[in-house]
């Protein structure tokens, strides 16, 4: 008896002890920067060889703070190998070709704040679905269980779609039986 005792004591105690921890207000859910207590290794890119120029006159005034010729673009890159244009990306302005898209997009309006709106939409999500106490104490992820109603059934979707007659070419034939 004296065991049992012992041993509901020191259970009550952890469980005071892990309700009475501190964390953060907003939940860690698949945040995978949030956990990051070092250097971020995806920041450091690697540079291109250096080159002789064919000639030095042609090269442009060096600026402090400003970029270099072997400097990585990876936003540049991306719309290259996609097929883009890079150009675009340092005019820092939506290309003339692509002006149309920007246009319909934002028909119905586009707020300024819309990250900040999503954020704050996503904190009360998750706020409402922190967890039960011992996923909180041992800090389970919860992650799935707070967006299960937000989930897309890709395969009834893609049912959806073809019952209705649309044209699903990017889509895998459907299953003969």
């Amino acid at each position: 008896m004296l065991i049992f005792r012992s041993f509901v004591a020191a259970a009550l105690a952890l469980a005071t002890l892990g309700a009475c921890s501190s964390r953060d207000d907003e939940p860690i859910l698949m945040n995978i920067a949030a956990a990051q207590r070092g250097p971020d290794e995806f920041s450091v890119l690697p540079t291109q060889p250096l080159q002789a120029p064919p000639n030095y006159s042609a090269l442009p005034a060096p600026t402090p703070g400003g970029s270099n010729l072997v400097d990585p673009n990876p936003r540049a890159d991306a719309i290259a190998a996609l097929g883009g244009r890079p150009g675009a990306v340092q005019a820092g302005g939506i290309p003339a070709a692509d002006s149309a898209l920007v246009s319909h997009a934002a028909r119905h309006g586009a707020s300024g704040e819309i990250r900040e709106q999503l954020a704050a939409e996503d904190l009360q999500l998750r706020q409402r679905h922190r967890g039960r106490v011992l996923e909180r104490m041992f800090g389970a992820n919860v992650y799935n269980r707070a967006y299960r109603n937000q989930a897309l059934d890709s395969e009834a979707e893609l049912e959806r779609w073809r019952l209705s007659g649309a044209r699903t070419p990017s889509a895998p034939p459907p299953h003969s039986r």
